[in-house]
């Protein structure tokens, strides 16, 4: 790691940006579909919902950015971690503590109520479990390697997978199959992976394999994290830097893809690529915008997301913004056609969220891991 560590308010706000969209900012938008008649609203609606297998939306970046952000903050961490004295024992004991949390908090949330009498049923794979392990491995990674280390680390990576999809028989499908029924991802997920798995019971995208693909996306977030911290770079540099590995990101991306297909439910090289590329982009944006041109004001709204990220994910899953929404404007709807009710029912969801998160931040109750 390189140069001392300084808070960006551009990470806190592109990580409430991101949360946004999970915490009903994606939802609204979603059901906007096929209201207003104007077919640039339904093109951005058509947006917040994953294909079937093959291709992209921005809804499928959602995640693989918070993956990002993640290693981005976790460069920043290590880094004032280590100034201020922190041995590299230490820092693997706090994120192995950290990752097994989030696997223990994974699992509760993907199966509220957990059948704990029932271990076949429980799915084991979960976001907040990937997050976890792939910032665990990448710390490991980060504080044994130097910088182009790293990148062969994820290089080797992303390709020894591609080899694997294309290489290795499945029983039954042979080799290269990457249908939803004869990729090697959902044999070993059926094969090795204890518990349920989310998709017809023969795929997971959170399971097992799909995990060493995600990690380089934390590997890459770590890289640009390293190029915010430098003291020694210029910002028009930094800036320079980051958008020339972002769009190659991408164009590496979109080539590989043409034969290794970019699906989000697989995790394919040629996706992790792209949205890696995307990453560095918008990290790029929200980084110029807020910290160097100093256009600030307008980011609170995303920093007050950002700063309480873990607890709106649980919030949203425990918490029925939908039911308090309705309750308290429910009255104000009759003045609207009936087919915007839900549409507005989701928005004064998205305002109790964001009112909810806002009491914390006023109250400095921020709840990390």
């Amino acid at each position: 790691m390189k140069e001392k560590s300084k808070r960006l308010l551009s990470i806190d706000a592109l990580r409430g940006f991101d949360m946004f969209f999970i915490s009903g900012g994606g939802t609204f938008l979603y059901l906007i579909n096929g209201k207003t008649g104007w077919a640039w609203v339904d093109a951005i609606a058509d947006q917040m919902k994953h294909p079937a297998w093959d291709g992209f939306t921005f809804y499928d970046f959602i995640f693989p950015l918070f993956l990002f952000i993640s290693g981005v903050s976790l460069s920043f961490s290590l880094s004032k971690n280590l100034t201020s004295g922190a041995s590299n024992k230490e820092l693997y004991k706090k994120a192995f503590k950290r990752m097994m949390i989030l696997i223990v908090l994974g699992i509760i949330y993907k199966n509220a109520p957990l059948p704990l009498f029932d271990p076949s049923n429980i799915r084991f794979g979960s976001v907040l479990g990937r997050i976890g392990i792939a910032t665990f491995v990448t710390t490991i990674i980060c504080l044994n390697n130097s910088q182009k280390q790293r990148l062969l680390w994820a290089g080797g990576i992303l390709l020894s997978y591609y080899a694997a999809l294309y290489l290795i028989p499945v029983p039954g499908y042979g080799m290269g199959d990457l249908s939803f029924e004869g990729n090697l991802v959902g044999w070993l997920d059926r094969t090795i992976m204890p518990g349920r798995l989310k998709q017809d019971g023969i795929y997971d995208e959170l399971a097992f394999l799909t995990q060493f693909p995600a990690l380089c996306l934390t590997i890459l977030g770590a890289w640009a994290g390293d190029i915010l911290r430098s003291q020694s770079t210029e910002s028009n540099k930094k800036l320079s830097h980051l958008i020339l590995i972002g769009v190659s990101g991408i164009a590496l991306g979109l080539i590989w893809s043409l034969h290794f297909p970019i699906n989000k439910h697989l995790w394919t090289s040629s996706f992790i690529l792209l949205t890696g590329g995307m990453g560095f982009l918008i990290l790029t944006l929200f980084y110029w915008i807020i910290d160097v041109m100093g256009y600030s004001k307008w980011a609170f709204f995303f920093k007050v997301i950002g700063m309480n990220s873990l607890v709106i994910y649980f919030a949203n899953a425990f918490i029925n913004f939908n039911y308090t929404s309705q309750k308290i404007f429910g009255g104000l709807l009759s003045v609207f056609d009936e087919k915007w009710h839900e549409i507005l029912v989701s928005v004064g969801a998205m305002g109790l969220v964001w009112l909810f998160l806002y009491i914390l931040y006023r109250n400095k109750l921020f709840v990390k891991i």
